[in-house]
């Protein structure tokens, strides 16, 4: 009986996840429609900087115009889901928390929009220039002629960006799952050495093959694994406290019984 028990329960889990990833993909697709619309003037506005104007930008394939445009709409669609998504990951995981954990859990769903713009901002003003700069000033020492498509310039763009604004997820991420206990700062601290390969790893693969380069990305990225042990730490020491106000609680309880 409990076999069929834990069957059931199993089904109504999968079942209630495959609802939420429906709903996510709905919305999802609902700002990929609405991206298309403003599509043109992101374009705009990202061909229109200094940057982009020195360069004569071609298009070598009939569809690169439209790739343009699905692209920008698919990015434009992310930023818009993913406080959609962190809320339906805390819908889905809300029955298992406690009363105040889901209180607390669904304060962090704004800050994942806030971080998200942020790491999209330090990618694209910060990250963007340097890597371009940097790239060009090979090609043109080396005497080459630089002829550029439009996917070749928004592909370099999205590689650098993309990757930069969801590792500015991570403290958001570490936070939530501390909170329903799958994390915590002691393990977090013994993944810091293979965390911090990692990172570095991502940051040598986006950037320019040079030190500065590789340093000036590297340092942030270390500096948000921190700040998520930091935030763990905080997190986990309330739950602590949490825990045992909750013990002490249930031991007068019973003497007074």
């Amino acid at each position: 009986m409990s076999e069929k028990m834990e069957e059931m329960a199993l089904v109504e889990h999968l079942s209630e996840l495959r609802k939420r990833i429906i709903i996510v993909l709905v919305v999802f697709v609902g700002g990929l429609i609405a991206g298309l619309f403003i599509a043109e003037p992101i374009y705009r506005y990202l061909t229109g900087t200094e940057q982009a104007k020195s360069f004569e930008l071609n298009a070598f394939s009939f569809w690169d115009g439209i790739g343009i445009y699905m692209k920008i709409a698919a990015l434009f669609s992310l930023v818009i889901s993913v406080p959609f998504i962190f809320y339906q990951l805390w819908a889905f995981v809300k029955p298992g928390l406690r009363k105040n954990e889901q209180k607390a859990t669904v304060r962090y769903i704004p800050y994942a929009f806030l971080l998200l713009i942020l790491g999209i901002a330090f990618g694209y003003y910060i990250v963007f220039p340097m890597t371009l700069s940097f790239t060009t000033t090979i090609t043109k020492s080396m005497g080459l002629q630089e002829t550029y498509g439009i996917t070749n310039y928004f592909n370099f763009m999205f590689n650098l960006v993309l990757p930069l604004a969801l590792l500015f997820e991570l403290p958001l991420i570490v936070m939530f799952l501390t909170k329903i206990r799958i994390l915590n700062p002691l393990r977090l601290k013994k993944m810091r050495r293979v965390a911090y390969f990692g990172l570095v790893f991502v940051a040598v693969v986006i950037t320019p093959p040079d030190f500065i380069s590789d340093f000036l990305v590297a340092i942030p990225l270390l500096l948000l694994y921190e700040l998520s042990v930091f935030l763990s730490a905080f997190v986990y020491r309330k739950q602590l406290q949490a825990d045992m106000d909750m013990e002490s609680h249930y031991i007068r309880v019973d003497e007074e019984d």
